[in-house]
């Protein structure tokens, strides 16, 4: 018989400590330096897209990297076969850059005295006509943690006036209640991205040293409060440079398997946003940068273990380097990005949360994306408006 007081499930604070994936990065270090050819070769020869957490650090093990090639192969194969020849394409919308968190890593650091930028919704909306005008579908809206500015009513003001233009609209902001995601589901977003940045705890305090961010267990729950309200796409991500890239793979895909099981309506997918140069940010200042080499086994390792979630990749990443990995599992990318509010307009002086890399314009991004037999997807579903009451 069951105890009135059994424990529920467990959430995922308490299994990541279990794997002990959110704290102790050296014995994490020492099980994936021991990991041998054979053990890779097994994990290849398993059926690709299956989670496994032995499979994955395999996969992510520096004796991975003989196996690229053949690693490429097959995530190039899975992808196909669940996806299609298809990349979708999005554009960000930065809404404001006024921030009251201090990151030691983003340019929007609320010690960064640079000049600021909030756009109004008017503002917003005209921005938001520019991107469609290059002929996007799927927004991201972006900001700062503006709290008082950027709140539920701005975002659901803002949704309603976009919808009929955008068959997807999502949001990269700072992390919210679940009752407030639910109002914002209602109000047509469908989507939210929110990156851990990193599962280490210790690493994480040192980032996030004031600001309501510096609260990681708040941070770490916030997928299954967005989960919970419905939302159809969830975001996860880390800031790669940060910490160990292997030790983060291991903990983001162990939250993402968590949530795939508790939330199965929703589809999970990965972002790779690797550390970029931003005011006042030295990319000199983090020793744990990773190698174009080291992206490409991250991508791989994540496709062959989880053959359905979506793969994003920003505008963070060189032109030549996008080129080469959206042949290998990327489903999703941005194009003609702005990171600071009012970039589309012509605002270049506003300050901006990061460089992009790729500067591309959507055009040419598409036409890439061709050269590689893909086709480039603007619009992925018609927002189907609801049934008239009857009389």
């Amino acid at each position: 018989m069951t105890s009135a007081h059994a424990n529920p499930d467990p959430d995922i604070r308490s299994l990541l400590a279990h794997r002990r994936l959110d704290g102790d990065a050296e014995s994490w270090r020492r099980r994936i330096e021991n990991v041998s050819g054979g053990d890779v070769e097994k994990a290849l020869s398993a059926a690709p897209g299956s989670y496994n957490p032995d499979r994955l650090l395999a996969l992510v093990s520096p004796a991975a990297q003989d196996y690229l090639e053949q690693m490429a192969r097959l995530a190039r194969s899975l992808t196909l076969q669940r996806f299609g020849r298809t990349i979708r394409l999005y554009a960000p919308l930065y809404l404001s850059s006024f921030c009251v968190n201090s990151c030691r890593y983003c340019g929007f650091n609320r010690r960064n005295e640079s000049a600021r930028k909030r756009l109004s919704i008017d503002e917003a909306v005209a921005e938001a006509r520019i991107i469609a005008a290059e002929g996007f579908r799927d927004l991201l809206l972006v900001s700062s943690e503006d709290r008082k500015f950027v709140g539920l009513d701005y975002l659901s003001e803002l949704a309603a006036r976009l919808r009929d233009t955008f068959c997807s609209l999502s949001i990269e902001i700072y992390r919210m209640t679940a009752q407030e995601y639910a109002a914002l589901f209602a109000a047509g977003i469908d989507g939210v991205t929110l990156y851990q940045e990193t599962y280490d705890r210790a690493a994480y305090a040192y980032y996030h040293p004031a600001g309501p961010k510096a609260d990681y267990d708040n941070r770490l729950l916030a997928p299954d409060a967005f989960a919970s309200a419905g939302m159809r796409e969830i975001g996860l991500g880390v800031l790669l440079g940060l910490t160990d890239w292997r030790t983060e793979t291991l903990a983001m895909a162990e939250h993402a398997h968590y949530l795939m099981k508790k939330y199965w309506k929703s589809r999970v997918s990965f972002s790779f946003p690797r550390l970029r140069p931003a005011s006042d940010v030295e990319r000199s200042r983090f020793g744990h940068l990773l190698s174009d080499r080291n992206l490409v086994q991250m991508i791989l390792a994540l496709r062959l273990c989880f053959a359905d979630a979506g793969l994003v990749l920003s505008t963070r990443e060189p032109a030549e380097l996008r080129n080469h990995l959206i042949k290998l599992g990327i489903t999703r990318m941005s194009a003609g990005s702005k990171t600071n509010p009012g970039g589309y307009s012509g605002h270049a002086e506003a300050l901006r949360q990061f460089e992009v890399d790729d500067t591309r314009s959507p055009a040419r991004v598409a036409a890439a994306i061709r050269a590689q037999g893909l086709e480039p997807v603007w619009k992925d579903w018609q927002r189907v408006p609801p049934a008239p009451t009857p009389a």
